[in-house]
């Protein structure tokens, strides 16, 4: 976004490590006392249109995975610790020693699901217009957040039609302003579109990452680009309304989801993506007894994890390897990741049911 650019230019060279670093962890401890907040509000178990029958189930143990921190534990403690499972989460870890630009949009991203739990709207719809300029796929995240902030206000009485004509000119309002910002910080022109949403839309880097549609494109016949462009982002957007309209009583649940598929479907992700929906997934602590491939998953993202850098360096600097050598860990980490996902939401439309058919609780399911 050219607004860092004038922002990380006033820090002095001498003092530009010790400043950025003071930076990014500030930032964190922001981003944690966010899903601090969002957890206090007991949104992810209770809402005003569905409570969870198993609200009240906590352990009392520090659970460690892999990939998250799970934690269950009583009052404030729980809290405490769940603050612990974002800023001790190895992936967040790594995010801020490697200082990218993502960690500001996450931050934006849970700033703005904390404030519209906490009934804060407006300002929940300007935390995700910062996020959508830093990044350009938490725009999707506005139709779920309208619907979030929509049931925190349901006293007002007030329809979803009304509440979003009323959120939308502020996210729209304030999300103009920053890119008219950029316009003027760029010498009055808008060439900065190109240079930075283009990127995200068109797919011109095709440097290897942990994402499927490098290798994809890589491999792609030019006259091909442009329809599998629109496949692909027609594929990441499809998402949206489908777990809008089926999980309509649970948007923030809603949103943590889609933060893991885009995690997994966008253009160009990174370990920053993976690391916040990794610290949301425990919210949904309650759930979890319901997962049935949870050691298998969790074994998946721990195999990539350690076998993606190996991978990466064999191939790029050992030249023992090829293409098809790191794309096959990136498909495996893709694969824990969806697996998680998948997992997370089976759990919880179990729970739904559960809610409808309560003589079904503790029964296995088959599909018929």
């Amino acid at each position: 976004a050219p607004l860092f650019l004038p922002l990380f230019a006033l820090i002095p060279a001498a003092f530009f490590q010790l400043v950025t670093a003071i930076l990014y962890i500030l930032v964190d401890l922001a981003s944690a006392d966010a899903v601090i907040r969002i957890a206090r509000s007991g949104a992810a178990r209770s809402s005003p249109l569905f409570s969870s029958p198993r609200k009240d189930i906590k352990w009392d143990e520090l659970a460690v995975g892999a990939a998250y921190v799970c934690l269950y534990c009583d009052g404030s403690n729980w809290m405490l610790k769940l603050c612990s499972s974002f800023l001790f989460n190895p992936f967040t870890i790594a995010t801020c020693l490697a200082r990218p630009t993502t960690v500001f949009s996450n931050c934006a991203i849970v700033c703005a699901v904390a404030a519209a739990v906490d009934q804060r709207p407006v300002k929940s719809m300007l935390a995700l217009a910062s996020a959508a300029y830093f990044s350009l796929y938490p725009a999707l995240l506005l139709p779920p957040l309208i619907l979030l902030c929509h049931d925190q206000s349901v006293g007002t009485k007030s329809s979803l039609s009304n509440t979003a004509s009323k959120l939308l000119p502020f996210f729209l309002g304030s999300l103009t302003w920053l890119l008219a910002t950029s316009y003027v910080l760029t010498g009055f022109s808008w060439e900065f579109i190109h240079s930075t949403y283009g990127v995200h839309l068109l797919l011109p880097d095709l440097t290897p990452n942990v994402g499927l549609w490098w290798y994809f494109f890589i491999e792609m016949f030019d006259p091909f680009r442009a329809f599998f462009l629109g496949v692909f982002w027609l594929h990441l957007v499809s998402y949206v309304g489908g777990l809008c309209f089926r999980l309509r009583k649970q948007p923030l649940f809603v949103l943590t989801t889609l933060l893991g598929i885009f995690a997994v479907f966008q253009p160009y992700p990174s370990i920053a993506d993976a690391s916040l929906y990794f610290s949301l997934v425990p919210l949904y602590s309650h759930i979890f007894p319901l997962m049935r491939y949870t050691f298998f998953a969790i074994a998946t993202v721990l195999y990539a994890t350690l076998l993606g850098p190996a991978f990466y360096y064999l191939w790029i600097y050992a030249g023992s390897g090829n293409a098809n050598f790191f794309y096959a860990i990136t498909l495996v980490w893709s694969l824990g990741l969806s697996i998680v996902v998948g997992e997370c939401l089976f759990a919880v439309l179990r729970d739904e049911w559960e809610v409808d058919r309560p003589e079904m609780k503790g029964k296995d399911i088959r599909r018929i």
